[in-house]
């Protein structure tokens, strides 16, 4: 809606009233961080993190006020908790909205303990991460062509875009626009090439930055999981943040993983961020579908001559190092950045091309493990 403003915006959010606190969540100053795209609207709501799991109702009185104003298509408001360290600094924990807990989760991990029960996205059979453990090395361009190579698969897939600080999945895909509400007040995902994708860059300006702390980034991201209509699907990729911080780690003990995809170059100091990404998949029990060697091997254009700018064959051998596959390796090849930054994607608009191919034998190895774990049968012992 033209004309729509913070100011309007929290004078909608000023007629919610935190009982407890006997005040307007504004006037309190709970509102954090209003972001606006259009009818699109985003907001963070911070309360103590002992009342965290009972202020869902605030939350949704929230969403309700402000969707009454003229124009607004959706919202989306996030609960973060607030809670004192035992240095008296203000330290943040998970959203609790969803009731995860950052430092439960590290807990959980170092010990061994079973995480808490995992929200479970209607429709979707299985959902696969694609991580790194840095940036740079192209985990983005490949989660997109995994997942339209999985499409070109005759699967139905969907594509989050968990990398809230820098979404590529919009420019990737070529996608512009913005979401429209459904119904039930959930987000349509947007399509091209057959695939279902979200991201904040749908939301938010693509120049505009996301100035968040963890537990928001962590909230909008179960949002998008929890408020998008993904409807049924064979598979959805996340393409995960790069690093091993608290959102990654919060995202892997929080949803359901059928596995872990990680991406990686072939030099030895891309590799050594590798493992840290494989060993905390490995600490949270996700299972390690395998390893993709990135930017394998570089062929000139001209005379066809191979050469191993990044060195070769280093994430087959740490594949082979931990005991697990190597997906597949993916050229350097100006034809995948070409496309990628056109917005159509080598994988659908080139489907005979030798990197084409290299994409869609990762994906079919991709489905065979994560299918082949669901549909085995239990063992029957008889004795």
């Amino acid at each position: 809606m033209a004309g729509l403003t913070d100011r309007d915006v929290l004078a909608a959010l000023h007629t919610v009233i935190d009982n407890e606190r006997g005040g307007s969540i504004v006037s309190l100053d709970m509102v954090k961080g209003v972001t606006l795209r259009g009818g699109n609207v985003a907001f963070m709501i911070e309360v103590d993190a002992q009342r965290g799991p009972h202020m869902e109702p605030l939350r949704k009185a929230a969403e309700d006020a402000v969707m009454r104003l003229p124009g607004v298509t959706s919202v989306s408001a996030v609960l973060t908790a607030e809670r004192a360290s035992g240095a008296g600094a203000a330290e943040k924990a998970a959203p609790a909205a969803a009731g995860s807990d950052v430092q439960t989760a590290r807990r959980q991990a170092a010990t061994g303990q079973a995480p808490a029960a995992k929200p479970f996205v209607p429709g979707v059979k299985h959902i696969v991460a694609v991580a790194s453990g840095k940036g740079g090395v192209g985990k983005s361009t490949v989660a997109v062509n995994l997942a339209l190579g999985l499409v070109a698969e005759g699967k139905k897939v969907g594509l989050l875009d968990a990398d809230i600080y820098g979404p590529s999945v919009p420019r990737l895909l070529g996608i512009k626009g913005k979401p429209e509400p459904t119904g039930d007040k959930r987000l349509k995902p947007m399509e091209a090439y057959g695939l279902k994708a979200m991201s904040m860059g749908f939301i938010v300006p693509e120049d505009s930055p996301m100035i968040w702390r963890g537990p928001m980034v962590i909230g909008a991201l179960e949002q998008l999981l929890r408020d998008v209509a993904w409807d049924e699907l064979d598979v959805l990729i996340v393409d995960m943040p790069p690093g091993t911080g608290d959102a990654q780690l919060t995202m892997a003990q929080r949803v359901p993983l059928a596995g872990a995809v990680i991406v990686s170059t072939p030099q030895d100091i891309a590799l050594l961020d590798a493992r840290k990404g494989i060993n905390m998949f490995k600490k949270v029990e996700v299972p390690l579908l395998g390893i993709v060697e990135n930017m394998s091997t570089f062929v000139c254009p001209n005379c066809n001559h191979e050469t191993h700018i990044f060195g070769h064959g280093g994430a087959k051998a740490e594949a082979e190092k931990i005991g697990v596959e190597c997906l597949g390796e993916v050229p350097l090849h100006i034809a995948i950045r070409e496309t990628s930054d056109a917005g159509t994607p080598i994988t659908a608009t080139q489907p005979d091309s030798p990197q084409a191919k290299a994409y869609r034998a990762i994906a079919k190895k991709v489905w065979e493990k994560i299918d082949g774990a669901a549909r085995k049968a239990p063992r029957i012992v008889i004795s």
